[in-house]
């Protein structure tokens, strides 16, 4: 019960502001990520203190005892010496064990799991907020890595400095207090050699902190490589290009080792400069204890006592020289970890910024322009359009018009550079994200899932739909037939099934069901489908065509196809090219007019646009969240 209430005194998910940007030194990133536990490390503090303070007396009650033993008389002993024995055993057997039990009671239960948990949790959190652009300019294995890492790093750094550093600088002040107390000469080899360990640690610190900064950076690398080459293993198996992805790994490890290695050498330099210094320190502290002890100004116990306490001091150097260097490993990791949490959120909630409500539905584009920010020519320019409450528009156009950078601006995945953009007479940019992308349901044509169970990711799109809910969302969306047979590796069947990573164990027909259902499920007031059906044959179409009628109906609607028969029936059609609007009408007019839209019908191979016109953008604008 204790031990419960002890380490249920930090909370790893105690709110704070997740907005907030860490700073970008290695001192502020640690401080900021210790501010919260500051009174615990000061507990840990106190304790380390009384601990490593007890632990240094142990030798002068050995230097108190061997003296004790030389001099008294065997008889008398006890009766005249009862109450010091006595107390030496207090300290033996309660104060020690009872200081030990409080240091570790603080480091194990108060501090360590929940400090890491805490640490990860916020950084996490924080990096949740970056925009869509910044998971994509990176490996999400070498991110998830450096998420988890981080943690321990932050907390190892403080932990370690208390217990390790404090201890050493206790014992060496003991140390010097004994010798002084003895003879200034004695305490002469104590003093030059903490003078000449703190140079030596002076040396090796900055070198070991940028050689550990470049073993962490290759590691994250070399997780990268992996991790990237599982998600994309059918890409892999595919091509045949095992060979390929074994090299690029290999290439990641040859340069992690090497970095290594290169540590390494620092570490084998230091670690023999070390005991050369050590040594002499062993030898200068016994030659001058036999000089002391020989002329009488100096006892056996104060002798043994002194040399042991050295011996101590030097076993402990050099445990603190691999501890200072595993400290700098963890300073790597945070470094590694602040560069890549630490950047300011691209997108952020205008101050004070409202909840969008939807009442119609009406979206409006006011003179919107919007590029990528390579210096490249605008892709959009000056764009207007309107779809009034309840309208079902779709949008026409080859690879490259600006179809989908469209839709990314409408969910705020990026921010115009000129213009507005409406929803109800309500500024997008002056809305919160959650509510102008929950009021927002999307079918994508590229269609991940998480990997959970089918359940779970229906319910995705609302968490609080009952059983039944979420099976008539997968009858709607012509999934149920699937689902049923499902059974993952565990032997879990239908909608307890696992789909695997982004959902790999479906089809690419059987995700965009899911994703379909999920929408349903979500029922908002506003729907886009980007190529909803790209992924589903002519028959599974067919059938799933009546259902997303009845999903659209009372709904504003923006769609986009290529295969143009799936689009032609809605009420309006918005052609666009080089991110601008060249026609608009419904389908008839449209082939009508010549224009075009009846160009693009007349080109169309088994439904399909062909992308023959396509611009020099084509890749970006496809790309609804390219790099900003």
């Amino acid at each position: 019960m204790f031990l419960d209430w002890i380490e249920r005194r930090i909370d790893p998910f105690a709110p704070f502001d997740d907005r907030q940007m860490p700073p970008k030194t290695v001192m502020g990133f640690v401080g900021f990520y210790l501010k919260p536990i500051r009174f615990a490390l000061a507990i840990l503090l106190v304790t380390a203190i009384v601990a490593g303070t007890i632990e240094a007396s142990l030798y002068l009650l050995m230097r108190w005892f061997i003296d004790l033993m030389n001099g008294a008389d065997r008889t008398t002993v006890l009766a005249e010496n009862g109450t010091q024995i006595g107390l030496a055993l207090v300290l033996l057997l309660l104060v020690r064990p009872v200081s030990i039990w409080l240091h570790e009671l603080c480091a194990n239960q108060l501090l360590v799991p929940q400090t890491s948990s805490q640490i990860r949790w916020r950084t996490h959190l924080y990096t949740l907020g970056h925009s869509l652009s910044y998971f994509q300019s990176d490996f999400a294995g070498r991110l998830a890595n450096r998420i988890v890492q981080v943690g321990p790093a932050v907390r190892e750094l403080a932990v370690t400095f208390i217990d390790t550093l404090l201890y050493v600088a206790i014992y060496a002040i003991t140390a010097i207090g004994l010798f002084g107390s003895i003879s200034f000469w004695l305490a002469l080899p104590v003093i030059v050699w903490v003078v000449a360990y703190a140079a030596l640690t002076t040396w090796f610190v900055p070198r070991a902190r940028k050689r550990s900064h470049k073993s962490a950076e290759t590691r994250s690398t070399l997780v990268g490589r992996v991790v990237d080459s599982y998600t994309n293993i059918l890409t892999v198996k595919l091509f045949a290009r095992d060979r390929e992805e074994r090299a690029a790994v290999r290439e990641a490890v040859d340069a992690n080792t090497a970095a290594y290695l290169h540590q390494f050498r620092l570490t084998t330099l230091t670690t023999t400069l070390l005991g050369v210094l050590n040594s002499v320190l062993l030898v200068a502290t016994a030659s001058v204890c036999f000089m002391l002890w020989r002329d009488n100004a100096m006892t056996t116990g104060e002798a043994a006592a002194g040399l042991a306490l050295v011996m101590r001091l030097l076993a402990m150097s050099g445990w603190v020289m691999q501890t200072v260097r595993g400290v700098f490993e963890n300073v790597g990791v945070i470094q590694e970890s602040m560069a890549t949490v630490s950047r300011p959120h691209a997108l952020v909630d205008a101050p004070n910024a409202g909840t969008l409500e939807v009442s119609g539905g009406d979206i409006r584009f006011e003179g919107v322009d919007f590029h990528y920010g390579r210096g490249d020519a605008s892709i959009i320019e000056n764009l207007s359009f309107r779809i009034r409450p309840g309208e079902k528009v779709g949008l026409v156009g080859v690879s490259g018009a600006g179809k989908t950078t469209i839709t990314a601006l409408l969910l705020r995945l990026h921010d115009v550079e000129g213009g507005r953009i409406l929803i109800d007479g309500q500024d997008i940019a002056g809305v919160t994200q959650d509510s102008l992308r929950g009021s927002i349901a999307m079918v994508t044509q590229d269609t991940s899932l998480l990997h959970r169970s089918i359940r779970d990711n229906i319910a995705y799109g609302n968490p609080e739909a009952s059983e039944a809910e979420i099976e008539r969302a997968a009858r709607l969306a012509q999934a149920d037939g699937f689902i049923a047979d499902l059974v993952d590796h565990k032997g879990r069947r239908g909608y307890d099934a696992q789909v695997g990573e982004r959902g790999v164990k479906l089809s690419g027909g059987q995700r965009q069901r899911v994703a379909i259902a999920r929408v349903i499920l979500k029922d908002a007031p506003i729907l886009i489908l980007d190529e909803a059906t790209s992924a589903l044959d002519s028959q599974v179409e067919a059938a799933i065509q009546d259902s997303l009628d009845t999903l659209m109906q009372g709904k504003t609607v923006l769609a986009i196809a290529h295969r143009l028969s799936t689009i032609a029936a809605l009420d309006r059609l918005i052609v666009v090219d080089k991110g601008a609007i060249v026609e608009e009408g419904s389908h008839a007019e449209l082939i009508r007019s010549g224009g075009l839209y009846a160009r693009l019908w007349q080109r169309q191979s088994g439904g399909f646009l062909g992308d023959g016109a396509a611009s020099a953008n084509d890749a970006r604008s496809l790309d609804a969240t390219a790099a900003e």
